[in-house]
């Protein structure tokens, strides 16, 4: 069996700029308080992190700030997938050399491979990584579903540990359970699927939503690993139309602004990406103050 990465919630923190550039003061600041507040990981450099915007120099230095800023208090995720193999195999080897625990490698986006090709993609990674490999499976935003006979497939890798699944499709989540068992943990890729997800035997969520609530995101994971699976069910229900209004634009859009209000740097964001809309906004942070945040 292999070891479990984490239990709970990672969140896929944001990456904040100012004046163009890394703000590493506020990368550091948001850091800590996500810990502070008993988040189970950190997620790095990935979709909420705005890792494809990142250049090659700004995406292996976030990696490597995360790890020297969190220091072992929990476990460090890096983003390390790419359309182009190579280069996703390059920063999963500096990942894993600048200290990461694991990597969180995203299926190829544009290139739209077969799932033969998505084999040979991922294992290329994992052969390369000394570090479990979580697979990222983001079918809206990449245009390339990993099918459930594929997950079993690539289980059978011993570096390929878990799998971010964001397909939003229950069923197909249920069948990567049931022919991969415990060679594969399951992390729920979106925050209104929690609960159903973990009901499935997931171990948790890499969570855009604990950007701004690390504390009840981690605890709807833990009541539901403790037995009091009432309690998480209503703490899911309760932030059903915060989460909602935090992806009410693309995201980062939403996180960006949210963490903004909370004080972690500036509301900025790089092309393509834009600020949220004003009607949007207005009801994101009127859902932030009813979850009792100050704003």
């Amino acid at each position: 069996m292999k070891k479990t990465i984490f239990t709970g919630a990672a969140t896929a923190i944001v990456t904040p700029f100012r004046d163009g550039a890394v703000d590493y003061e506020t990368f550091g600041r948001l850091i800590d308080w996500q810990i502070d507040e008993g988040v189970d990981a950190i997620v790095c450099a990935g979709t909420t992190g705005e890792g494809s915007t990142l250049s090659d120099a700004e995406h292996k230095e976030v990696i490597r700030y995360c790890v020297q800023r969190t220091n072992g208090r929990v476990p460090v995720i890096a983003g390390t997938g790419s359309n182009d193999i190579d280069y996703a195999i390059e920063l999963t080897k500096f990942a894993c050399e600048a200290g990461a625990d694991a990597n969180l490698v995203v299926t190829p986006y544009y290139n739209k491979a077969t799932q033969g090709g998505l084999i040979k993609s991922f294992e290329a990674i994992a052969d390369a990584s000394d570090k479990p490999i979580i697979l990222y499976n983001v079918p809206s935003r990449t245009g390339c579903n990993i099918t459930p006979e594929t997950c079993y497939t690539l289980s059978k890798h011993e570096n390929i540990c878990a799998i971010k699944e964001a397909s939003g499709n229950i069923s197909q989540i249920a069948k990567i359970a049931q022919l991969c068992g415990e060679n594969l943990d399951i992390y729920s890729g979106n925050d209104d699927q929690i609960v159903p997800v973990m009901s499935l035997g997931g171990k948790g969520v890499i969570s855009v939503l604990s950007n701004i609530l690390p504390k009840e995101t981690s605890l709807i994971c833990h009541k539901y690993m403790d037995g009091d699976t009432e309690g998480a069910l209503k703490l899911q229900l309760k932030y059903f139309s915060l989460i909602e209004a935090l992806f009410s634009e693309v995201n980062p859009i939403g996180a960006k602004c949210a963490v903004s209000r909370l004080g972690f740097g500036e509301n900025s964001l790089r092309l393509p990406l834009t600020q949220m809309e004003q009607a949007h906004e207005e009801k994101l942070i009127r859902l932030m103050r009813e979850a009792g945040l100050s704003v």
